[in-house]
Order: C-alpha cells, then structure tokens, then sequence
C-alpha cells in the first residue's frame, strides 16, 4: 500500500501535511480489558449494553499464500470513551461467544468502525453472530462529491488535526497468538474507540446519521 500525505486543517485554518500532524494520543494500556473468563465477558457486556454507542472492530491472522481464506476473527474489540474490551477468540473461546452475541446483536446499541464489512462477515460465519445496528463510518460519513470512503487515519487527521499512527508491521503480526503484546493491545483498543471518539465529535458538529436499516435475519431451519 502506498502512503498518501491527508491534508487537514491546522490550528490556523490552514492545511498541513500528516506528517505534520500531532500524534493522536489514543488509549492508555491500563484501560484496555482482556476477555479471558466468563465473569469478565458478563462484566463487559454490562458495561457496553449501557451505552448508546460503542467503538467495534476484529483482527485476524494475515495469510500470506495466495487463495487462502482467513479463519478470523481471532480478536473481537470494542470500545466506549474510556475504555476498551478485547475478546480473543480460540479454541477454548466458546464460553465467551454469549457475551459476544449479547453485545453484537443489541438493537439499541450502535456499533461503530470503519471499514466494518468484512469484519461482520467473519463474525457470521464464524461465530454465528448477526450483528445489529452497525455504522460503517467510512461511508457514513463520506461527503457528497467525495470519491473515495473516509478511513480512521484520515478521519483522525479530519476532525483532530493529529495523526493515527497505523503501523503495518503491528497490524500484520499474528492475533491468533496466545499472549498478545503490549503494541498488539494498544492498536487493537485505539482501532476500536477511535471510531467512537470521531462519532462523537461529528454529531457536536451537528451532524446526524441517517435511519437505520432493518437488520438482516436468517432464515428460518428447514422444517
């Protein structure tokens, strides 16, 4: 992938080059919650089902043969204005889906990302989840004219003036691994609630999201 300078606004009205760009200060590590039991999966199901809107989004095990399908997701986040959940899904994550389909299929809770459509196929097809209520806002938030969607790093720069770091060497490491590192955690969480944080701040510009659409059902089992 080929880097592209964003242009944003600077604190003049102007406009700077990302590189530029404050570094956007994003979670900290001691408000970033690993999913590992059941107690931890109902607690956080009870703290994200209290919100209006949280910050979604997975990661999966890159592969690297080419035709071969991805097995993700391998770690499910989500995120509200302080803090942030990650559930690592494995082969001894079952216990933890419930808590997974609570949140994800919670009709009066918006859950927000970029980039959202390959992440809500994989949860499907892997988890049996059908998520609800799912803004995509890379489209949701794309202005008339504009070409291309609006990713998390130019939206950051958009909104905050500061510059998402997006390193590729963390997002292609591997998230099936037991024991995630601290730069795994932090990208993961930031992914994550940096969807919500630009959420915010375009509805306190005065925007709105437009109605939702009717969410998809599966058919019912064959009789």
């Amino acid at each position: 992938m080929v880097a592209v300078a964003v242009q944003s606004p600077d604190r003049a009205g102007s406009t700077a080059p990302d590189a530029e760009l404050p570094p956007y200060h994003g979670i900290a590590l001691t408000d970033v919650h690993l999913v590992r039991t059941v107690q931890e999966a109902e607690a956080a199901q009870q703290a994200l089902l209290a919100c209006d809107a949280i910050g979604f989004d997975t990661e999966s095990k890159p592969t690297f043969v080419k035709g071969q399908g991805s097995d993700g997701p391998h770690l499910v986040q989500f995120a509200d204005e302080q803090r942030a959940w990650l559930f690592q899904i494995g082969p001894d994550s079952a216990p933890l889906v419930p808590a997974l389909k609570a949140i994800l299929e919670a009709e009066d809770v918006l859950k927000l990302g970029f980039g959202l459509s390959d992440d809500v196929k994989r949860v499907r097809a892997k988890l049996g989840i059908e998520p609800a209520r799912i803004v995509d806002l890379s489209t949701a938030l794309r202005v008339p004219g504009q070409k291309h969607d609006l990713g998390a790093k130019s939206a950051v720069a958009k909104f905050f003036g500061t510059k998402l770091h997006k390193s590729k060497k963390i997002s292609t490491t591997n998230w099936a691994a037991p024991r995630l590192t601290d730069k795994q955690i932090l990208y993961a969480a930031d992914d994550a609630q940096v969807a919500l944080r630009v959420y915010r701040h375009w509805l306190a510009l005065g925007n709105v999201l437009p109605p939702p659409r009717a969410p998809r059902r599966r058919p019912p089992p064959a009789a």
